[in-house]
């Protein structure tokens, strides 16, 4: 909260120009609920007729959409009137094509602040003519993991005093309350799911990096391997854009669930608004991703007290240790299946590794902490 009525924290815009919804698309809506509870007057900028633009609103921040990132770019100066008007002069983007409108943005007032968050790990060097004119308007760049902290100090042309590492947070009462047995039946039938089973799923959005492919292979073997306790496998996400047309990446899963004999043990669920309470009325949570700069799904299940098993990629290692869940290389089905046979096989080490890892978890992602740190760059600007 703010010090006092005669220094009200300063207005800023959460940016973020794209059409898909994933962990990436969801940070700027959940920024902006927890900015408002600290008292912050908080605008959105997006594409209109996008999650992220329903996101802001929901939120009841005042949004201003346009129909694509050419036409955003093309009405810069409209953007500009609406900062001055509403004296914002903090502004926050998150994809990096926003980086073009926001560089510009300063270009025409210096006196706009611009931050930039790196959700996906730049790991190509971005150090040519446009990039080097583009990141020297922002004051700071934050990096989502250690991992993703050491990509963007060799890929960007930004000085590493001005790369903040900085872990997302979440909002942990939401997994505060434990779950009757009575509720997780209810929740695991709203899935698709029998009671009775140990439930193995796979959270997050449906796309070719998440590695959802080598998780049902796993699957496959698994089923092939006798004596192991009922189980089911749920995916809970879905897919966006292309993936999620006819022949897209979602259909060729479904497909590959088909050919694998697999359609009596995994189902779809969709997306859900409940993630907490469907991820504590499942056992095991994998996260198989392949190109993983945070891994929030990784966090969000710690929480929840899952068993975790985790891809040895990215920033996921960074969260997953021995004590509080298993690594299997993203590209070894036959790792997968191994290491989801062990947890399946053993609940006091299911149970171990659950009550550690939701330990942890919650003692390092609270949200409010996240928003203590990132207001202070706020102000410091």
């Amino acid at each position: 909260m703010h010090d006092s009525a005669e220094d009200p924290p300063p207005r800023v815009m959460q940016m973020c120009l794209s059409e898909s919804w994933g962990g990436l698309e969801m940070y700027p809506g959940r920024v902006t609920e927890s900015l408002q509870r600290h008292e912050w007057e908080v605008h959105g900028l997006a594409l209109a007729d996008t999650r992220v633009a329903d996101s802001f609103r929901a939120a009841g921040a005042p949004t201003l959409v346009f129909r694509s990132r050419g036409r955003a770019l093309a009405s810069v100066f409209r953007i500009l009137r609406y900062l001055k008007r509403h004296d914002i002069r903090v502004l926050h983007a998150h994809k990096s094509s926003d980086m073009r409108v926001g560089a510009l943005l300063v270009m025409l007032w210096p006196e706009l602040r611009l931050f930039f968050t790196d959700h996906m790990g730049v790991k190509k060097p971005k150090k040519d003519l446009y990039h080097r004119w583009a990141y020297s308007k922002a004051c700071r760049v934050f990096s989502i993991s250690q991992a993703a902290f050491e990509w963007n100090r060799e890929a960007l042309p930004v000085a590493e005093d001005q790369i903040i590492q900085l872990y997302y947070g979440i909002d942990l009462s939401a997994y505060d309350q434990a779950l009757s047995d009575r509720r997780v039946v209810e929740i695991r039938r709203s899935l698709g799911l029998p009671g009775g089973v140990i439930v193995i799923g796979l959270p997050g959005r449906v796309s070719r990096s998440k590695g959802h492919e080598v998780w049902l292979e796993a699957l496959r073997r698994l089923n092939e391997t006798p004596g192991l306790a009922p189980w089911r496998g749920v995916v809970i996400g879905e897919a966006s854009g292309a993936d999620a047309q006819p022949g897209g990446f979602a259909e060729q899963l479904m497909q590959q669930v088909d050919k694998a004999g697999l359609n009596d043990r995994v189902v779809f669920a969709g997306f859900r608004d409940d993630l907490p309470a469907c991820l504590k009325a499942i056992n095991i949570s994998c996260i198989p991703s392949f190109k993983e700069a945070f891994g929030l799904s990784v966090i969000e299940s710690m929480a929840a007290g899952c068993a975790v098993i985790g891809s040895g990629s990215g920033a996921i290692p960074e969260l997953i240790g021995e004590d509080r869940g298993r690594i299997a290389d993203p590209w070894d089905p036959a790792e997968w299946a191994n290491a989801m046979a062990e947890l399946l096989s053993d609940a006091e080490v299911r149970k171990r590794l659950g009550k550690a890892a939701s330990e942890w978890a919650s003692s390092r992602f609270d949200l409010g902490e996240h928003i203590r740190i990132l207001t202070g760059y706020y102000r410091g600007a």
